[in-house]
């Protein structure tokens, strides 16, 4: 399952605020077997919204949003994906309910615009103060605050996608190697795809304070496959000369 995260905010994109969404949806995608595909940082504007979402609801990726879904003048995610899918914002029922019962008269006039949402979207429980997210065409939107985002994508995860949880999730091992020009790995790595096609073979170089070269060579995917291909990897650096430790 391909999943993309979208993290949406002006004061992401200044520096204002640190982005703490993309590191944890890895997190609880990985208890689960899954992984990120790909993620957009967007700014507070309608139009980039709606090229990003007209663009991402042709596609068969599950999206998670955060941000942008309350009701004051600088958030447009509601209105933005209503106008991609070319449907009116109408106020939930579902969530109309949870906004009363919680804030009784002081639901209206602002915060209830919280509850308006894309004709035919599912409600995403908030265990927090009960002003849910949504949900549209595989499309999780969900509020910019982490105490209450987190809870609610693991509800989405284990209620939506339950039968998507990978019960053997793909591994990952690697070296490190020292003093070793990257460009000298690349036929290790191209043998190592070549004969474990299942596998993805990555490489990080960086260079210490003292100018040495080090490069930490890996590969990931499935536990038996992965095994195999880092024994091969291993094989390889010490047939070239190269000292190297394992991580």
């Amino acid at each position: 399952m391909e999943i993309g995260v979208i993290i949406i905010g002006d004061e992401i994109l200044s520096g204002k605020r640190q982005d703490r969404h993309f590191a944890r949806s890895v997190e609880i995608l990985a208890k689960r077997g899954l992984s990120v595909s790909w993620v957009n940082y967007l700014p507070d504007d309608s139009s980039a919204l709606i090229q990003v979402f007209s663009r991402t609801l042709k596609e068969s990726t599950v999206v998670f949003s955060f941000g942008g879904i309350g009701a004051t003048p600088d958030d447009h995610t509601r209105q933005s994906i209503a106008s991609a899918l070319q449907l009116p914002l109408v106020v939930h029922s579902e969530a109309k309910r949870e906004i009363e019962d919680q804030f009784g008269e002081d639901a209206y006039p602002h915060r209830i615009k919280m509850g308006m949402f894309p004709e035919g979207s599912r409600i995403i429980p908030n265990a927090f103060n009960r002003i849910p997210g949504f949900s549209i065409h595989r499309h999780h939107f969900l509020p910019g605050f982490p105490s209450m985002a987190w809870d609610m994508m693991e509800w989405v995860l284990d209620n939506e996608y339950e039968d998507q949880r990978v019960a053997t999730p793909n591994v990952e091992r690697s070296i490190l190697i020292l003093d070793a020009p990257e460009s000298e790995l690349i036929p290790v790595m191209n043998q190592c795809l070549s004969k474990y096609p299942m596998c993805k073979v990555f490489s990080l170089p960086t260079i210490t304070s003292d100018r040495r070269r080090k490069v930490e060579l890996g590969v990931k995917g499935p536990k038996e496959q992965v095994s195999l291909a880092f024994s091969q990897i291993q094989r390889a650096i010490t047939d070239l000369g190269f000292k190297w430790s394992e991580l």
